[in-house]
This record gives C-alpha cells, sequence and structure tokens, in this order.
C-alpha cells in the first residue's frame, strides 16, 4: 500500500470521527441544556450534592472522549486538507467550545459541587447556549462540507 493511498484513507477516517463525535456531542449537548441543566433546580438542597457530584463523574466519561476525538480528528483534517474558509470556522467553534467549559461551565460546576445555589445553576442555563449553538453550528458545518 503507497503511502498516499494511506494518507487519504486516514483523511476519511478522520473526518468520519470528527463528524461522528460532534455529531453526538450536539445531540448530547442538547439534552443537556434542555433536560439536565434545568432539572439541577429541582433536585433540592438536600440532594445536590451528592447529585452534581455523579453527574459530573458520568458525564465526564461519555463527554472527555469524544471531545477529545473531536479535536484530534480536526487537527488531522485541517493538517491534512488545508486552512479553508470551512476550517477556520470550525476550528474556531471548537476553540469557544473549549474556551466556555474551561472558563464558564467546569467554574461554574466547581461552585455547585459546594452545594446548591440557584444563581450558580441559572447562569449554567444561560451560558451553556454558547456551547449549544456552537456545536450546532459545527455540526452544521460538517454535515455540509462532508456532503460538498
Amino acid at each position: 500500500m503507497n503511502s498516499e493511498l494511506l494518507t487519504d484513507q486516514l483523511f476519511i477516517l478522520s473526518t468520519r470521527l470528527e463528524l461522528v463525535s460532534t455529531l453526538i456531542l450536539t445531540g448530547l449537548i442538547w439534552t443537556i441544556q434542555i433536560v439536565h441543566y434545568p432539572l439541577l433546580l429541582k433536585v433540592g438542597a438536600q440532594s445536590f450534592l451528592e447529585y452534581e457530584r455523579s453527574h459530573c463523574n458520568r458525564i465526564t466519561w461519555i463527554v472527555a472522549p469524544l471531545m477529545f476525538t473531536e479535536a484530534f480528528s480536526c487537527g488531522l483534517n485541517v493538517a491534512h486538507a488545508g486552512w479553508s474558509q470551512l476550517a477556520i470556522s470550525r476550528v474556531a467553534l471548537l476553540g469557544v467550545i473549549w474556551l466556555s467549559t474551561a472558563f464558564i461551565q467546569v467554574p461554574l460546576h466547581k461552585r455547585l459541587a459546594g452545594g446548591f445555589d440557584s444563581s450558580a445553576i441559572e447562569k449554567l442555563v444561560a451560558t451553556n447556549w454558547i456551547r449549544t449553538f456552537a456545536w450546532s453550528a459545527r455540526a452544521g458545518l460538517l454535515a455540509f462540507g462532508y456532503g460538498g
């Protein structure tokens, strides 16, 4: 097998990995946004610490591998195909997602690890729209790019 064919096959695989991981994360973020985060207000102070800890531990096992797969495959795809307008948009949206996660959602979850805080939950719901829209836009761009 020549190296050009192998490179092309890796590019096809990484393109599919980026598309699939992004689509899964898009569905997941909408579920979190519409179902999980608003329901945090209904858990109640007495059960909240255990619920929040359990939510964070469980969701991390799903989200982290998908986010790393998405980022790695995106990097491979840009390295192979170059910096088109579509690639720049996908990378920029990925940056928005990672920055929002690191600097907004994770600190809010750390605050909630201290106990029930309706203000922090409301901020979590409000600011999570950043990631919801960014992942939705990535999914659209990838679907468009994959089909085009």
